[in-house]
């Protein structure tokens, strides 16, 4: 199967300098756990609700001024529309992450892909792997 079988579409990003309130806002909203970061029309990053908690209310900074730049995971791990969903699952594991943008041919981001994407779409053994992997402790 096809990533973009199994991804869901239509996600919103925001640009750096977004609050934290925004995103959280959309993180309700949209019932997800990261939010991609956009500038000048490239993916910059993500804020998953696992940045904001750790980089955004356990540290002394006053959450009220921190934007989505202060807190976003950079290096941005992603996957195209036409790779299979096991290279995709593979990619997942190996990074230890729960959620990849997904990018089309002309490099525009379309869609998201989940661990409750990939259970929704494949097996149970496929599922399992990516689940050992990306819930294991980070070194």
């Amino acid at each position: 199967m096809k990533v973009s079988e199994a991804m869901h579409r239509g996600v919103n990003w925001v640009a750096p300098d977004a609050s934290l309130a925004q995103i959280a806002k959309i993180m309700k909203n949209d019932d997800v756990g990261a939010v991609p970061v956009g500038e000048n029309d490239r993916l910059i990053g993500m804020v998953t609700d696992r940045d904001i908690a750790l980089r955004a209310l356990a540290g002394d900074r006053d959450t009220a001024s921190l934007t989505a730049r202060d807190v976003l995971t950079k290096g941005v791990v992603y996957c195209r529309t036409d790779e299979t969903v096991e290279n995709a699952v593979r990619l997942m594991e190996s990074k230890q992450i729960r959620r990849l943008p997904v990018i089309d041919d002309n490099k525009r981001m379309v869609g998201m892909l989940s661990v409750g994407d990939i259970s929704h779409h494949s097996g149970r053994e496929l599922m399992g792997e990516l689940m050992a992997a990306v819930t294991a402790s980070h070194p």
